[in-house]
């Protein structure tokens, strides 16, 4: 099953696919600011893993315009919310345990949201981004478990994982990928161990 997806904001319409194999065990929502080459990559390889992907863009063509749209944390974070509403209504994904995986600027707010949804984020991933964005009481309140990857380039996001650590009360693991390593590989067996069948 393949669908096209649509979320229509004050600001634009936000854009998504959908895609769910036989037998899926399992929905990865991959939360990005902007489509990337890569999430194809992605998708189809956690596909292969069978999971469904919900694969959609957090901001529309006008707002991803302006360099700074992707530190808006809080809309970034509504509309996470919104797509997870989507999602708990929708009867081709609502029943599949659900796991986020998100990159770069959209990190805290996926914590944020998987923190307000606690009982339908079964476990989230995250590669790269400032994770002490997302503020204290969210990741106070977050439950999911949550891997957080980083490149071994990146000077700035380890550093404030462990500024944040000391305030999450759940399962969280860090690890640095070493050049070239598959991030996906990571994430794959995350949500082998922590989603629930």
């Amino acid at each position: 099953m393949n669908r096209a997806i649509t979320i229509h904001t004050p600001h634009g319409p936000l854009h998504g696919q959908f895609e769910r194999p036989a037998a899926a065990h399992g929905l990865v929502l991959l939360a990005r600011a902007h489509h990337a080459p890569i999430d194809s990559f992605i998708a189809a390889n956690l596909a292969n893993r069978g999971y469904a992907i919900l694969g959609i863009e957090l901001l529309s063509s006008q707002e991803a315009q302006f360099v700074d749209a992707t530190q808006n944390v809080p809309r970034l974070a509504q509309r996470l919310l919104d797509i997870l509403d989507l999602i708990r209504h929708d009867d081709d994904m609502r029943e599949l345990p659900l796991a986020i995986f998100a990159t770069g600027d959209t990190t805290p707010a996926a914590i944020r949201a998987a923190a307000q949804r606690d009982s339908q984020v079964k476990v989230l991933a995250c590669h790269g981004g400032i994770i002490d964005r997302a503020g204290r009481q969210s990741l106070n309140l977050l439950v999911a478990p949550l891997l957080m990857l980083f490149d071994a380039t990146d000077d700035f996001a380890p550093p404030a994982f462990q500024r944040a650590a000391s305030h999450l009360g759940g399962v969280h693991e860090m690890h640095v990928l070493n050049p070239g390593e598959d991030p996906v590989s990571r994430v794959a067996a995350w949500l082998a161990l922590h989603l629930p069948d």
